[in-house]
């Protein structure tokens, strides 16, 4: 049988941060994350063997924190779930050998899920909200992602408009902070460098936007350009002894990212005459992005989502929120037999289900 509300441990491993989330059905119970990122921040970013062995020395204090937090037991869950890709390789190693160990002691079905479907089911946890209506376009954001999915169902039908076919957004960020001399991690490094700053000082290039690139790469994103363009200008400029002027190179540099990222999602939107747009990952924090989505979604007739913003980087509860709808709506568990998958492809929502 069934449970109506599961009570569901998701442990999420995918890069830096071990997240190990409690819910209750859609009930947000815990929500325990032990970040590594100090540890990467004298290398620039994040380091994958240095990620793995943080993951190793936190998963035990983490789960242990978690279950005390939600008040239950180990032995009270209805099911393990786990993050089975994408991500660090290495990484997600930790998480589901983790996870297996954990459903096999305590004879508890086990889910292995998708991390990038992962962000959507963090909206589900938002407290006070309207249920998530289908379909809706989502925009994925963060350090190693960036992807535009068409959302039918989130438990079956997951469609990959288009994804970046080079860095990241988050990782541009990254990239033009250390241009910039700014510490990792780049995007809030970036937001307080471009306080007082005029977003259209500098007209930085926008990837994969022109004409030219619609059939092939309309939905798709490209921040590498971006980020070499910035190193060229403010090599220009040092050449020629001038200062660098950071507010205005910052701002411009994040109007540039931001106006392709709301551009092709609203694109994205009427183009499937979809009037809802999700945005999820970790560089929603960034507060133009969140402004300028707003503002352009209302001038188009379009709803915007956006999870809490403590759900919106990697975290272990949106892991099981999403096991936890894979549950109600009748999905069978995971066999044992899958692995980590760093290359997991968006459409595969779970993973090794019991035939």
């Amino acid at each position: 049988m069934t449970p109506a509300e599961p009570l569901v441990l998701g442990i999420e491993t995918s890069c830096d941060e071990t997240g190990i989330g409690i819910v209750r059905g859609r009930t947000l119970l815990s929500n325990t994350i032990a970040s590594s990122m100090d540890e990467h921040a004298r290398f620039g970013g994040v380091v994958p063997e240095v990620a793995a062995r943080a993951h190793l020395e936190a998963m035990q204090p983490a789960i242990e924190q978690a279950v005390a937090e939600a008040g239950i037991r180990l032995a009270d869950v209805d099911a393990v779930a786990v993050t089975s890709g994408p991500g660090l390789a290495g990484a997600l190693m930790v998480g589901v050998g983790a996870a297996k160990a954990l459903a096999v002691s305590l004879e508890k079905p086990l889910y292995a899920v998708n991390h990038l479907v992962g962000h959507i089911a963090a909206d589900l946890l938002a407290d006070d909200s309207e249920p998530l209506e289908y379909p809706t376009v989502a925009l994925l954001v963060s350090g190693g992602h960036t992807s535009l999915l068409l959302v039918r169902d989130l438990t079956s039908d997951v469609e990959l408009l288009g994804e970046t076919v080079d860095d990241a957004a988050g990782e541009a960020f990254d990239k033009v902070a250390r241009i910039l001399g700014l510490p990792y991690p780049g995007g809030p490094e970036i937001d307080r460098a471009a306080v007082g700053g005029d977003p259209d000082a500098i007209r930085f290039p926008r990837g994969l936007s022109r004409a030219s690139d619609r059939e092939k790469h309309r939905w798709d994103f490209s921040f590498s350009g971006l980020k070499t363009a910035v190193a060229r200008w403010t090599e220009q400029r040092e050449a020629e002894g001038e200062a660098i002027p950071m507010a205005d190179v910052a701002a411009s540099f994040r109007e540039a990212v931001v106006d392709v990222l709301v551009t092709k999602a609203l694109d994205a939107c009427a183009e499937h005459g979809v009037p809802r747009l999700l945005l999820g990952g970790g560089v929603i924090a960034n507060r133009r992005l969140r402004e300028v989505a707003l503002a352009r979604a209302e001038a188009a007739g379009v709803t915007v989502r956006i999870p809490p913003l403590r759900l919106c980087t990697d975290n272990g509860a949106m892991i099981a929120a999403l096991a936890s709808e894979l549950i109600q709506s009748g999905r069978r568990p995971s066999t044992l037999a899958f692995g980590a998958d760093s290359t997991l492809p968006v459409t595969e929502i779970q993973v090794a289900p019991v035939p």
